[in-house]
């Protein structure tokens, strides 16, 4: 018998937890014993591997007895979205678009005016320059999922604040967690940050793979970066080495490329 009342009174109350879970008529739920659910759990992390700001210490993993949750019922649960200020201003909600059992998703920092207007991510100049980038890694729009750090457009295409970033981000999550993809890449220098909470700079960031929850994610230039610097450029080329590194780990054929002279 355990004679540390500390720890027989959480075995109580992750019990009671547990049953009460079941009584209510969660679906999935197996029946552990609480000794054997303290004794599993992770240590906690050091100091210096928690992360300050960003998505990765901001939003806790789901519960294991949670039901799965599909895209539409987390699009539903946002409703007419008035969480942040960004609802005010805004004229439609950018949620996502794509294959909801996608294996690559992308993510951008938040809608832009044409975004804005027609309700769907990446659908403007920089979105005909991100489906290029899709097409030449052989791959269609339809089959990835794109959406953003932020639903709604920020006025004058601000970066979002810290607070709206706070309030949306999980609903990302909860995207990503529904789709369950194998690769993340992240566009741009902003959606990089926000989702790793970092400061680095995307020169530094990309060309290798982070963990965010579990999953593979790389960062690379925004497409309306590579609009700016050309179609043939250096950077174009760059995020071509990017996507050549998430092909291999999805272990999917790498088109041959050329360079333009």
């Amino acid at each position: 018998m355990d004679t540390n009342p500390v720890k027989s009174q959480l075995w109580a109350s992750v019990g009671a937890y547990l049953q009460e879970l079941q009584e209510s008529g969660v679906d999935g739920l197996e029946m552990e014993s609480p000794t054997a659910l303290l004794s599993e759990s992770a240590p906690p992390q050091p100091a210096s591997a928690q992360i300050e700001t960003g998505l990765k210490k901001d939003l806790p993993e789901p519960e294991p007895a949670q039901q799965h949750e599909t895209l539409e019922q987390i699009r539903k649960n946002l409703g007419d979205c008035q969480r942040c200020k960004l609802g005010a201003t805004r004229n439609q909600l950018v949620f996502g678009v794509g294959n909801s059992n996608a294996r690559l998703v992308f993510v951008g920092e938040g809608p832009g005016a044409d975004e804005d207007m027609k309700g769907e991510p990446f659908v403007g100049d920089a979105g005909r320059m991100l489906n290029r980038i899709i097409a030449a890694m052989g791959l269609q729009r339809e089959e990835v999922y794109i959406c953003n750090v932020v639903k709604c457009r920020p006025p004058q295409n601000r970066n979002p604040e810290k607070d709206e970033i706070t309030t949306c981000s999980p609903f990302l999550l909860r995207q990503l967690h529904s789709i369950k993809p194998e690769v993340i890449v992240a566009l741009g220098t902003f959606a990089a940050q926000a989702v790793l909470g970092t400061k680095e700079p995307i020169s530094k960031l990309r060309g290798k793979f982070h963990d965010f929850h579990g999953i593979p994610l790389m960062p690379t230039y925004h497409p309306s970066y590579l609009l700016r610097t050309g179609g043939n450029s250096d950077s174009f080329w760059t995020v071509w080495d990017d996507m050549t590194q998430v092909l291999r780990l999805l272990k999917l054929p790498v088109p041959d490329k050329s360079r333009k002279k």
